[in-house]
């Protein structure tokens, strides 16, 4: 398990990450009295984008895909 989530991005890339994820939080607290699908999409999002900026992993550099952070 240990190469699955090996660290694949710089500390931009992590902090890119990181700011992504609280966005995505604030914006699922925005949209919860409007649409609970919405605020779950964002609340996934943002879960995601916080797990990678935690971890130093990134799912679509996983798969091969050059990203430029």
């Amino acid at each position: 398990m240990g190469k699955l989530f090996a660290p694949n991005i710089s500390g931009w890339g992590r902090l890119v990450r990181a700011i992504w994820g609280l966005a995505c939080l604030g914006g699922a607290l925005a949209l919860f009295p409007r649409s609970q699908l919405a605020c779950f999409i964002l609340v996934l999002a943002g879960a995601v984008a916080l797990f990678e900026a935690i971890r130093g992993w990134c799912v679509v550099r996983a798969c091969g895909i050059k990203t430029k952070v």
